[in-house]
């Protein structure tokens, strides 16, 4: 779901006529922020595509990247929620359509009778492990104009922007203050 639906970005002398017009819009910061906003489109456009070829969503994917090898070995659908940052209601429909596929399990807690673990299955690993290789490809080839250096800045600078919100992890609700008048 693209963030900004301009394919082409206006001219920053388009943004300095608007600050005539709009005293509290910084040129400069505009400018940032529709970059960011457009590389943040093309990167996710880009994610959707390779992961549509294996037929899975960006939700899903997150699913199978928390609960992979990697990541942890099992978490509650609630936990999943809160890691991926998505509705407990939309979390577990993701769970019910990725059980029917056979690519996550709902077991029992063995130490708390009364919570629900979720679990790759065997062909959820399968899936991670066909995924992946062209997947880490596709971030190399994205992030290669940047040198070693420049991504260690650029990692720096994004962190300076989020740590704008409250915590490192933003809501809807926790992004939305920034826009409130």
């Amino acid at each position: 779901m693209p963030h900004l639906l301009l394919r082409e970005l206006p001219r920053f002398e388009c943004l300095l006529n608007a600050a005539e017009k709009y005293p509290t819009l910084n040129p400069s910061s505009a400018e940032a922020f529709l970059n960011l906003l457009r590389t943040s489109d093309l990167v996710f456009e880009a994610e959707s595509l390779h992961l549509g070829k294996y037929g899975i969503s960006q939700g899903r994917f997150t699913v199978l990247m928390l609960l992979s090898r990697m990541c942890e070995e099992s978490l509650s659908p609630a936990e999943l929620a809160d890691k991926s940052g998505v509705t407990r209601a939309r979390m577990s429909g993701l769970l019910d359509t990725m059980e029917r596929d056979g690519l996550v399990t709902r077991t029992m807690s063995p130490t708390d009778r009364r919570a629900v673990e979720v679990v790759l299955t065997a062909a959820g690993h399968e899936l991670v492990d066909t995924i992946l290789p062209g997947y880490f490809t596709r971030v190399e080839e994205i992030i290669s104009p940047l040198s070693s250096s420049e991504r260690m800045l650029f990692v720096t600078l994004l962190q300076k922007i989020q740590a704008t919100f409250v915590d490192s992890t933003p809501d809807l609700e926790t992004a939305a203050h920034l826009f409130k008048s």
